[in-house]
């Protein structure tokens, strides 16, 4: 049988570039080699492409850029291509699947998704607008709250507003709160402050990686996690609890868990945990989800689901948050990726 030719993606132009890699060894380990053949394709932190052809080892120690094993290349937007171009000898390299695995700006936020739908290359995961939709913490909020799913109160400035004038339309929000660049993920630029002198350096933090803000009301509450697999006929993981100390689960803690647990499945009832699942699939369909998806909620002390948000790439190794919730309800790492390859394959099929 003739294997299916997967380019898998990963690196970026993106404050996530190393935990891409992380994600990508584990992809490229666990995909099977007796169904595919696996195209590398690296994106270094400059934004420029390579097809890789050294040991999948070196992508995650990022020592995989170096010129002994890579070829420049580019996605063909020519449709006909179908693949990606050797910019040096203009050969094409025909592809049946791209898999993004890419975290953050310019991956996971709609314009690599975008492109590939301009190229007419099927890819795993949610399409432009959902991604672009995802990302946008604001958007997000604001479509599901139009289902009436609770959301935390905040508000959206540029950095055309003046601090003063920050501080004083964020005057209807209690403390604590979470000042973050509107698109950015791993937490990054996120700062959760418990007075009003503590905002400006936040303000800046928060600014650094994004030109627009999000100011929001914290939630008295600990944070939950469901996986969703599937386009039409949907697939829901276990729901996972994170245990905090203090503060709250920022870049270190996720990768570290040093102060942190994750409890699979979360410490409530069979009926809470039910309850959860329902109104995470309704917001994956709500942001028009596609192929997977961690959704990610609070749940307060008086028993209230108020959504968080949606990771549309969320991290992708065998320990992952991810992974673990969908292999609780009895599938594979290596089952979850050929899931995935064919909901991709299935979703694009007739791309126009």
């Amino acid at each position: 049988m003739k294997k299916i030719r997967v380019a898998c993606l990963f690196g970026g132009k993106s404050s996530e570039y190393e935990v891409s890699l992380v994600s990508a060894t584990s992809v490229i380990k666990n995909l099977d080699s007796n169904k595919y053949e696996i195209i590398m394709v690296g994106i270094t932190k400059e934004g420029d492409f390579y097809q890789y052809n050294g040991d999948i080892e070196k992508i995650e120690k990022d020592e995989w850029s170096q010129p002994k094993y890579c070829r420049k290349v580019s996605i063909s937007s020519n449709r006909s291509d179908h693949g990606i171009i050797d910019l040096k000898t203009a050969e094409i390299i025909p592809i049946d699947i791209a898999f993004p695995i890419l975290h953050g700006k310019n991956g996971e936020d709609g314009r690599l998704q975008g492109l590939l739908e301009l190229a007419g290359i099927p890819y795993v995961g949610c399409d432009m607008i959902s991604s672009a939709i995802c990302m946008d913490k604001f958007i997000a909020h604001e479509l599901v709250s139009k289902a009436k799913i609770l959301v935390p109160k905040s508000h959206l400035f540029t950095k055309f507003h003046q601090k003063e004038e920050i501080e004083e339309t964020i005057k209807d929000l209690n403390f604590p709160l979470f000042v973050k660049p509107l698109k950015a993920g791993s937490s990054f630029g996120i700062t959760k402050i418990n007075h009003k002198s503590e905002l400006p350096t936040a303000i800046d933090k928060a600014f650094s990686f994004d030109d627009h803000i999000i100011i929001e009301e914290g939630i008295d509450g600990f944070e939950v996690g469901c996986a969703v697999l599937g386009n039409n006929e949907l697939i829901i993981g276990e729901v996972d609890e994170i245990e905090l100390q203090d503060g709250f689960f920022d870049f270190e803690e996720k990768y570290t868990l040093k102060t942190s647990k994750i409890h699979l499945p979360a410490r409530i009832t069979k009926e809470e945990r039910e309850k959860i699942k329902k109104i995470a699939l309704k917001i994956y369909k709500i942001l028009g989800c596609a192929g997977f998806a961690r959704v990610d909620m609070f749940y307060t002390k008086d028993k209230k689901i108020v959504f968080n948000e949606v990771n549309t790439i969320p991290g992708c190794t065998t320990h992952s948050r991810y992974p673990s919730m969908i292999k609780e309800i009895g599938y594979a790492f290596e089952d979850v990726l050929d899931k995935l390859i064919c909901l991709g394959m299935k979703k694009w099929q007739n791309i126009d």
